[in-house]
C-alpha cells in the first residue's frame, strides 16, 4: 500500500477503533486490579513497524532491555520488507521476529492476525509501541495482550489521538534524538514517575556495532563490480542516493548531485548511484548529466544491484563514501566502516542523525525546517521547493567528501 492510502487507514479507521478499545480498556480496568508496576516482565514486544533506519537507532534500546530483563525473551513486530536489517544486527532470537505484509490491504490484515496471535501464544505482557503516533502500532500493543503498554503520547494536543489505553505514556520529545526517546520508552516499563520520562539522565546512546558480514560476500561484491563495470577497477569509489524513497521532499535536487559528481570524478573518483528500481530514471539522468561534462567518466548505476540488505552492506565495505539524502541508506552505513555525508532539510539530525563518529551531516536550519515532524505524520506543507535543501552548496559537500576520501 501506498503511504497515502496508509495515512487514510490510520486516521478514519485508526480513530474510532482506538476510541473503542480505549472505552473497553477503561471498563476493564474498573473490573479488574492494577498490575504491580514492578512486576518483572515475562516477555516484551517491541512494535517498530515502519522505517529500517529507525531499527538502526532503536539497537542501543535493544541492548539495554536485555540488559534490565535478561529472563524476559524479546520480540518485535515490524514489516516484512524490514526484516532482514533486524536479523542482521542480531539483536534477538530470529524466532521472535513477527511480521506484518503491508504490500496489500488483504495481506495487511491475514498477517496482522497471524502476528498477534503469535504474540498472545508467547505470553508478551509488555508492548513498547515505538511508532510516532501511528494508531495501527498502538491498537497492537493492546491486542498483544500486554497488560504494560509503553509508547508516545500526545499529552495536551488536540490532534494526534490515538486512545487512552497506553497505560505507560511517554510525551514525546522533540528536542531529544529519537534514540534516546527510544531509551526513554524502555525505562518507562517500570517508571512510578509523571511523566514516565521523568528519569535520571543516562549516557547518550551509543553507536551500534557494526554487522560481521561473510568476507566472501564482500569479495564477491567486489569482483562482479570490476566484472560488470570495468572502468571503476582502481579508483576510489563514492556512492551516492539521490532518491527520496517514499519522501520525495527529502531530495537534494538532481543538479546538485551532478555538480558533486563531476568534482568526484575531477578527483579521480568512481561513483556509483544506487537505490530501488524505482530509482532508475532518476539515477539513468543523473549519470547522463555527468557523462554529458565528461565523456567516458566512470560513473554507473547500481539501483537494484544489490539483491539484499547484507549486498548493500558488503558494497558499502567496498565504497570509501556515501553521499546520501536522509534515509535508510544512510542509517544502515552506521553498521559498517564508510564515511558518510547525509543531506538533511525536511527532517533535522538533531532527531535522526546516524550514531555514528564518520557521518556528517548537512543542514541548513531553514526557518520552517523540519517540516516534517511526528505531529503532522510526516506530510510536508511545503509547496516542493526545499529550499532547506537546495541552498547547501554542492561545494560545500565536495570540500567534505574531500576530507572523507583523505581520511585513513
Amino acid at each position: 500500500m501506498n503511504i497515502d492510502l496508509q495515512r487514510f487507514i490510520d486516521r478514519w479507521a485508526g480513530i474510532p477503533l482506538c476510541a473503542a478499545v480505549s472505552a473497553v480498556d477503561a471498563v476493564m480496568r474498573r473490573l479488574r486490579p492494577a498490575e504491580a508496576s514492578d512486576k518483572v516482565p515475562r516477555a516484551i514486544v517491541v512494535i517498530l513497524l515502519s522505517e529500517m533506519g529507525s531499527l538502526v537507532l532503536a539497537n542501543d534500546m535493544f541492548a539495554r532491555l536485555k540488559a534490565r530483563y535478561p529472563d524476559a525473551p524479546l520480540h518485535a513486530l515490524l514489516f516484512r520488507k524490514n526484516r532482514e536489517i533486524l536479523d542482521l544486527m542480531q539483536v534477538m532470537d530470529p524466532a521472535n521476529v513477527h511480521t506484518v505484509d503491508d504490500r496489500s490491504l488483504t495481506s495487511l490484515l491475514s498477517s496482522l492476525a497471524k502476528a498477534i496471535g503469535e504474540l498472545r501464544r508467547a505470553n508478551v505482557d509488555v508492548a513498547i509501541d515505538c511508532e510516532l503516533f501511528s494508531r495501527i502500532s498502538s491498537l497492537l500493543s493492546y491486542a498483544s495482550g500486554a497488560a504494560v503498554r509503553v509508547g508516545f503520547h500526545r499529552h495536551t494536543q488536540e490532534g494526534l489521538y490515538r486512545g487512552s489505553h497506553i497505560n505507560r505514556p511517554v510525551p514525546y520529545n522533540p528536542y531529544h534524538h529519537i534514540s534516546a526517546q527510544f531509551l526513554t520508552l524502555a525505562r518507562a516499563i517500570d517508571s512510578t514517575a509523571v511523566p514516565k520520562s521523568k528519569l535520571a539522565v543516562v549516557a547518550s546512546p551509543k553507536p551500534p556495532p557494526h554487522v560481521q558480514l561473510d568476507g566472501a560476500l564482500i569479495q564477491g561484491i567486489q569482483t562482479r563490480l570490476v566484472q560488470d563495470f570495468p572502468a571503476i577497477a582502481g579508483k576510489p569509489l563514492v556512492l551516492v542516493y539521490p532518491g527520496g524513497g517514499i519522501l520525495p521532499i527529502r531530495a537534494w535536487p538532481l543538479a546538485s548531485y551532478t555538480a558533486l559528481c563531476e568534482g568526484l570524478v575531477a578527483d579521480g573518483c568512481a561513483v556509483a548511484v544506487i537505490g530501488l528500481k524505482d530509482d532508475q530514471a532518476l539515477a539513468r539522468q543523473l549519470v547522463a548529466n555527468v557523462q554529458a561534462a565528461f565523456p567516458q567518466s566512470p560513473v554507473i548505476d547500481l539501483t537494484g544491484y544489490t539483491r539484499s540488505i547484507s549486498e548493500l552492506l558488503a558494497l558499502f565495505h567496498v565504497a570509501r563514501l556515501l553521499v546520501t539524502n536522509d534515509g535508510g541508506p544512510g542509517q544502515f552505513a552506521a553498521l559498517t566502516p564508510i564515511w558518510t555525508l547525509m543531506l538533511f532539510g525536511p527532517e533535522t539530525p538533531g532527531l535522526y542523525a546516524p550514531l555514528t563518529p564518520k557521518c556528517h551531516s548537512f543542514y541548513s536550519q531553514w526557518p520552517c525546517s523540519p517540516c516534517l515532524t511526528a505531529y503532522n505524520h510526516r506530510t510536508s506543507y511545503c509547496d516542493g521547493d526545499n529550499q532547506c535543501l537546495k541552498v547547501i552548496a554542492p561545494a560545500d559537500v565536495l570540500a567534505k567528501a574531500r576530507e572523507c576520501l583523505a581520511a585513513p
